[in-house]
């Protein structure tokens, strides 16, 4: 545990395991009287200060915390999670190599499963591993002399902290080089690890129509897994358990290749394809970037990589929504988060509102963990 983080109560702990266990045992049917297991928990928490979840519990407690994200709109899918069961990894290396079979195995040929990997969790004896990075694969941002960055803004202070830190670049440096992954143990400190080529699947991005695209040398990684959120289970955290489902498309188009803090590809495409750019009422901003959302999804599709439109998983959405209000569940949205980035009010989730409380068990962002997953530091255990 990070020094500046508090250590749970035990009245705490017990609460949340209690909480968690009536909603274990109240969906699964096969479980069997609560009873001795919740004797069972509370007496391991009063012994030691947490508990040790079945591979039961984890495996639903990890997919509920997918029912449960808010800001999530492929939710439909939540029970279909894979469940690496990790938590006997404790040290970097392992953690790293465990992290590369995940990018790996979730990839499957292109068909992507949704899939997370729980390591050790955190214990009042021993602080969990962290992965620093937001997903276990993203781009160097390197500053150049004009002020300008190649690669991705969003990292341009990672990639320097990595680069003092011992990290050596290509020796040409480009749009899209893969940052090492960082994993940081209370033994070892942060330790940084190359991403094997056989672990990275990339689709180079071409248009449907537009030739000339395929000379703007865009490419995105096909797994997007979510590497420095915390899962909490029943009282119990799990700093490090990266988390994939697959791409929708506007996430890599709309927002990763479009916002203007980013690659900022809009005006260098509106250009290209000879729009008047000379004020916005010609919208050749929106013009632009469908066709760079084009552009994502077809290529994609033609590399035979899992991957939605925005229109499709609105509707998957309210799907899901309906199935969880018949289960007499709430199903909680942000729905600054749920409605798409691109021609949001096409869209069916645009026209509602959500209930946008937080329920448990769930992904929790953690404000250090974003600290040093932007800013390179500083360490959990200094």
């Amino acid at each position: 545990m990070s020094r500046s983080e508090p250590e749970p109560d035990l009245e705490t702990v017990r609460a949340a395991a209690k909480e968690f266990l009536e909603l274990f045992y109240a969906e699964d049917p096969h479980a069997g009287p609560m009873e001795p297991r919740m004797a069972e928990v509370m007496r391991e928490i009063d012994t030691t200060g947490t508990y040790w979840h079945t591979a039961e519990e984890l495996t639903f407690g990890a997919r509920v915390a997918w029912r449960n994200n808010k800001r999530c709109i492929g939710r439909l899918y939540w029970r279909s999670l894979q469940v690496r069961d990790l938590r006997t990894v404790t040290d970097a290396s392992s953690v790293a190599r465990h992290c590369f079979e995940h990018l790996s195995t979730a990839h499957n040929g292109g068909k992507i499963r949704p899939m997370i990997s729980v390591f050790a969790p955190e214990t009042p004896s021993r602080p969990a591993p962290r992965i620093w990075n937001e997903q276990l694969i993203r781009y160097a941002g390197y500053e150049q002399p004009d002020g300008r960055v190649l690669g991705d803004p969003r990292y341009r202070t990672f990639t320097s902290k990595l680069i003092q830190r011992g990290w050596r670049p290509p020796e040409r440096q480009g749009a899209f080089d893969l940052l090492p992954l960082v994993v940081e143990t209370v033994e070892e400190g942060p330790r940084m690890f190359q991403l094997p080529g056989q672990a990275v699947h990339e689709v180079l991005l071409e248009h449907p129509e537009l030739a000339w695209f395929t000379d703007l040398g865009l490419r995105w990684h096909a797994v997007p897994v979510i590497s420095n959120n915390r899962l909490v289970i029943g009282g119990v955290s799990y700093p490090a358990a990266p988390f994939n489902g697959w791409y929708m498309g506007t996430e890599i188009g709309a927002r990763n290749l479009g916002d203007s803090d980013r690659y900022d590809m809009v005006p260098e495409v509106a250009e290209r394809m000879g729009l008047d750019t000379s004020h916005d009422a010609t919208l050749w901003r929106d013009r632009a970037l469908v066709e760079i959302n084009r552009a994502v999804l077809h290529s994609f599709n033609a590399s035979g990589v899992t991957v939605t439109d925005h229109h499709t998983e609105s509707r998957r959405f309210l799907i899901h929504l309906e199935k969880e209000e018949r289960a007499g569940r709430g199903c909680p949205a942000d729905w600054s988060w749920i409605v798409p980035p691109m021609s949001g009010s096409q869209t069916p989730v645009f026209h509602r509102y959500y209930d946008a409380d937080n329920q448990v068990p769930n992904f929790v962002n953690d404000p250090e963990a974003t600290c040093r997953a932007l800013r390179g530091g500083p360490p959990a255990f200094p």
